[in-house]
């Protein structure tokens, strides 16, 4: 068989949860320093620094490398490996040849055995990684030689590639404690550009440069990521000088945009927010209930009012501008047509105006993450629409550990979003045995038809029998939506200006952590050097 080179291919990304407001990171004015530090204000922390455990999955970790990387296009590029895979005819072997002379920070080799040591404890079901099922194609990994890696798969996966930006984990360190409580959980080792020098959890990440890196090593010698869960308090921090950027809703950074030495960078995504219609509930789960709030909401309203412009209308987790969005699935507003839905499925207007149906009162409740505006703001605009529609939602605000035990019978404002490809975030979001399955399919979400198609999309090698399985997806969703989508949402950022090499992706729902203008902080240079 002949063997071909993998060109283009884009990444992954999944919720991350989980948060608490800060105070100041370091105690003092962390921010505005020289150029070689960086301190920035982000949302929220990551549960775990194991990328056994499911951190840094696509990418741009900064304590690690994968054996591929994204650029700026989130075309994939060399990292650990010395080149892009080769792939056999049939698509169900990738070879990978390493990268030599590469050295984890404590000093060790890295070598084939640390990448067959990840993958391997990945799959293994005593491994608490919530991705497990990302790697669901792959049949074994094993080495041919210190510097070559074999993966095999079940079937021919398409964007496997893809799922080999995730971190590689060092065998001689994470291979001698419990995977899943280790100090390697918190105290992580890798091969990339930064060392994490700790970890004060609720209040910031801090890093130094990798001396050794295998790419040189970075210009930005102290780099901070201070987690404010709150966007008004991220915004004043920002301007009280405690940092040097920030991400900000729209409407908040346009608050900057005049600042004299501060720059606003705006990245392009996949980030939704949607709205959980979770099945068990008798009222949410009511396919004529969701079928008349996907019309009855007003999306371009959010986009022009909560996002300033940027952002677009949200029909499904594929954007409308994707190669994979079903044309003929936008919905308009029509709250009319929502009205005449609801009257022939018997929900009739109460005395109050909300709608009753065999004695159930057509009312639930919707959570949102605590000082998120962006999600308060698309939450308050959705019961305001759906009120007009006789549908009686009452907004709350609560914690992730608030939220998820109730998450089966109430819904949620929620995020998500993965570039590329559709495998990437339609799989856990809709197949139904995913459901009740922490973050995955938070709506319970039960369609045959959706899982099948599902299914064909993720083992099919034949880009036409996937483009029409994804559209059998979206089509299922307008008849009977368990989410209702509402925006898809560019990410804004404002820095300082005094770095060269600042850039941004086109990014996933997970912003701030691993992505936003400093996902290649090892290529800034200060402004300044050489001055």
């Amino acid at each position: 068989m002949t063997a071909r080179s993998i060109r283009t291919v884009a990444p992954v990304a999944a919720l991350v949860l989980g948060a608490a407001a800060c105070a100041n990171p370091s105690g003092g004015t962390d921010g505005q320093g020289a150029g070689d530090t960086a301190v920035v204000g982000i949302a929220y922390e990551p549960d775990t620094l194991s990328p056994l455990l499911g951190y840094g999955k696509d990418g741009n970790s900064k304590i690690f490398d994968g054996l591929l990387a994204h650029d700026a296009g989130m075309k994939l590029r060399p990292a650990l490996a010395a080149e892009l895979p080769e792939v056999s005819a049939d698509g169900l072997t990738y070879t990978y040849k390493l990268r030599e002379g590469v050295e984890f920070s404590d000093g060790e080799p890295f070598d084939a055995d640390d990448v067959v040591f990840t993958y391997r404890t990945i799959l293994d079901e005593k491994t608490n990684n919530p991705s497990r099922t990302e790697l669901d194609a792959l049949k074994d990994v094993g080495k041919a030689g210190d510097d070559t890696v074999v993966f095999t798969l079940k079937y021919p996966y398409a964007p496997f590639a893809q799922r080999t930006v995730l971190p590689i984990a060092p065998e001689h360190v994470a291979g001698r404690q419990d995977v899943n409580t280790g100090a390697f959980t918190t105290e992580p080792i890798g091969t990339g550009p930064y060392v994490l020098t700790g970890w004060s959890k609720g209040e910031k990440l801090s890093f130094k440069a990798n001396p050794t890196y295998w790419g040189g090593e970075p210009e930005v010698k102290k780099f901070t990521m201070a987690i404010i869960k709150d966007d008004d308090v991220r915004a004043t921090r920002l301007r009280a000088g405690d940092l040097d950027g920030a991400i900000l809703p729209p409407n908040l950074a346009e608050g900057f945009a005049k600042d004299e030495g501060r720059r606003t960078h705006r990245a392009t995504t996949y980030d939704y927010r949607t709205v959980t219609l979770p099945t068990p509930n008798k009222v949410a789960g009511d396919t004529a209930i969701r079928r008349a709030l996907d019309i009855a909401v007003d999306r371009q309203v959010m986009v022009d009012s909560i996002l300033n412009g940027a952002g677009k209308p949200a029909y499904g987790p594929v954007p409308t501008g994707s190669e994979w969005f079903a044309a003929g699935t936008e919905r308009r507003h029509d709250l009319a047509g929502a009205k005449k839905i609801l009257d022939e499925a018997g929900w009739k207007p109460g005395k109050d105006g909300i709608r009753v149906k065999d004695g159930v009162r057509a009312a639930f409740p919707l959570w949102y993450l605590t000082g998120d505006k962006l999600r308060q703001d698309h939450a308050l605009a959705y019961a305001s629409d759906a009120r007009k529609a006789g549908i009686d939602i009452t907004t709350q605000a609560g914690t992730w550990e608030v939220i998820e035990p109730r998450m089966e019978h109430d819904a949620v404002l929620a995020g998500g979003g993965a570039p590329g490809d559709p495998d990437f975030d339609q799989y856990l979001l809709l197949k139904s045995e995913l459901a009740g399955d922490g973050f995955n399919n938070m709506g319970w979400y039960d369609n045959p038809a959706v899982d099948k198609a599902l299914e064909e999309g993720r083992k099919s090698g034949d880009k036409a029998t996937r483009l029409t399985a994804y559209e059998t997806v979206q089509r299922e969703l307008v008849k009977n939506p368990g989410y209702t989508f509402l925006t898809h949402i560019d990410h804004v950022y404002v820095l300082a200006d005094k770095w060269d090499g600042l850039g941004t992706q086109i990014e996933p729902h997970d912003h701030g952590l691993a992505s936003g203008p400093w996902w290649n902080i090892e290529k800034w240079a200060p402004k300044d050097a050489g001055k």
